[in-house]
C-alpha cells in the first residue's frame, strides 16, 4: 500500500486570510468610515477658500446684484401670468354665458318641434279644402309663417352660439398654453432669486457679528444717519404729483426690503417706485425694464425730486430721487429702504413722470 503523502506547499505562496467577523468587523468598518470622513472633510476644507471681509462683501454685492435682476425678471413674470390668468377668467364667462344662451335657443328651437308634432303635419292645401272656416284658416296659417320665421332665427341663433363657443374655447386653449408657460417663466425666475439669496446668507455667515451689522448698515455713518435724514426737509419737487410721491416714499423709510413685494409693509426697488407714484394718482408699470420708459428721459445734469432713478448696465434697480444727489430706494435683503447718494450704484438713467 502506498504511503500517504503531505500535500506540498510553495514557501513563496501566502496563506488565505478568512474574513473578519463579529466585532472585529464592526470595528474595521467604523475605522474605515471615519476615515473616509475625515478625508471628505479635508476636502471641504480645501473647496472653500479663505476670504477676506472685503473679498466676502463684494461677492455677496453680486450676488444680490443677480439676485434683483432675477427679481425684476419674475415681477415682470408674475404680471404676464397675472394678465393671462385675467385672460382666461374673461373667457371662460364669455363661454357660460353663451352657453346659457344656447340653452335658451334650443328650448325655443324645441318648441317649435313639439307644435309641429302635435298639428301632426298635414299639409297646408288639404287643410284649406277640408276647414269649414276659411278666413280663419287664412289668419292661422299667417301666424305659423311668422313662427316659421322666428324658427328660423332660433336654428340661426344655435348655429351661432355653437360656434362662438366653439372659438372661445379654442382661444381658451390658447390663453391656459400660455399661463401655463408664465407659470413655469415665474417658477424658473423665483429659484433663481432664492438660490442667489441663498449663496449670499451662505457667504455673510462667515463674517462676524460686527462686520455683517456694519455690511447691512451699507456705509460707514451711523445707523441714526436714516432717522436724521427722515427729518430732513426734501427739495422742492417740480409738481404736487411728484410731491406726494416723495412723501409716500419718505413714509416708507425703515421698512423691509421683501423681493416681489409692492407694500405697505415691505417692497423691492420697482414695487417701492411703483406704490410711491400710486399714491400720486400715477400708474407706473411693475418692473424696472418697464418703468425707464414710463415717462419722458432726462439726463443725470437736470434730475428733479421725482424722477425715477435706474443703475446697473441691465436696469435691474430703481430709485426716487429727492434732490441734493440722493434718492429713496429699497436696496436688498436685510436694508430696509433708506435714503443714499445716487453715486453708490452705477447709473444707467432717469425718467420724469407724472
Amino acid at each position: 500500500m502506498a504511503a500517504h503523502r503531505k500535500p506540498h506547499r510553495s514557501p513563496h505562496r501566502k496563506p488565505q486570510q478568512r474574513p473578519l467577523a463579529g466585532p472585529a468587523a464592526r470595528t474595521a468598518a467604523a475605522l474605515a468610515l471615519a476615515g473616509a470622513a475625515a478625508t471628505a472633510s479635508s476636502g471641504l476644507a480645501h473647496a472653500e477658500p479663505r476670504l477676506t471681509p472685503a473679498q466676502i462683501k463684494a461677492q455677496v454685492d453680486d450676488l444680490y446684484q443677480q439676485a434683483e435682476a432675477a427679481t425684476e425678471k419674475y415681477n415682470g413674470a408674475k404680471e404676464r401670468t397675472d394678465t393671462a390668468r385675467e385672460a382666461l377668467d374673461a373667457l371662460r364667462d364669455r363661454a357660460a354665458r353663451s352657453t346659457e344662451q344656447l340653452g335658451a335657443s334650443r328650448d325655443a328651437l324645441g318648441a317649435f318641434a313639439t307644435a309641429q308634432y302635435r298639428s301632426d303635419g298635414i299639409d297646408p292645401g288639404l287643410r284649406l279644402a277640408l276647414t269649414s272656416d276659411p278666413d280663419t284658416y287664412l289668419e292661422r296659417a299667417s301666424l305659423a309663417e311668422r313662427v316659421g320665421d322666428r324658427q328660423a332665427r332660433a336654428v340661426a341663433d344655435v348655429r351661432r352660439h355653437l360656434t362662438g363657443i366653439a372659438g372661445l374655447r379654442a382661444e381658451a386653449g390658447k390663453r391656459f398654453a400660455e399661463l401655463d408657460e408664465h407659470r413655469r417663466e415665474l417658477s424658473r425666475h423665483k429659484g433663481t432669486v432664492q438660490n442667489r439669496l441663498a449663496a449670499a446668507e451662505r457667504l455673510l455667515a462667515r463674517l462676524t457679528a460686527e462686520q455683517r451689522s456694519a455690511y447691512e448698515r451699507g456705509t460707514a455713518e451711523p445707523a441714526r444717519a436714516d432717522r436724521s435724514d427722515r427729518d430732513r426737509a426734501p427739495a422742492a419737487a417740480p409738481g404736487s404729483r411728484a410731491a406726494q410721491a416723495i412723501a409716500y416714499a419718505y413714509g416708507a423709510l425703515g421698512k423691509p426690503y421683501v423681493w416681489g413685494a409692492t407694500g405697505p409693509g415691505a417692497y423691492d426697488c420697482s414695487g417701492l417706485t411703483q406704490a410711491a407714484w400710486k399714491a400720486a394718482g400715477v400708474s407706473l408699470p411693475r418692473t424696472t425694464y418697464t418703468q425707464i420708459d414710463a415717462g419722458r428721459r432726462v439726463a443725470r445734469s437736470q434730475l428733479a425730486p421725482g424722477d425715477l432713478v435706474f443703475f446697473y448696465s441691465g436696469v435691474s434697480h430703481v430709485g426716487l430721487y429727492i434732490g441734493d444727489g440722493r434718492m429713496i430706494h429699497a436696496p436688498r435683503p436685510g436694508a430696509p429702504v433708506r435714503i443714499a447718494p445716487i453715486d453708490e450704484m452705477p447709473f444707467a438713467g432717469a425718467t420724469r413722470v407724472g
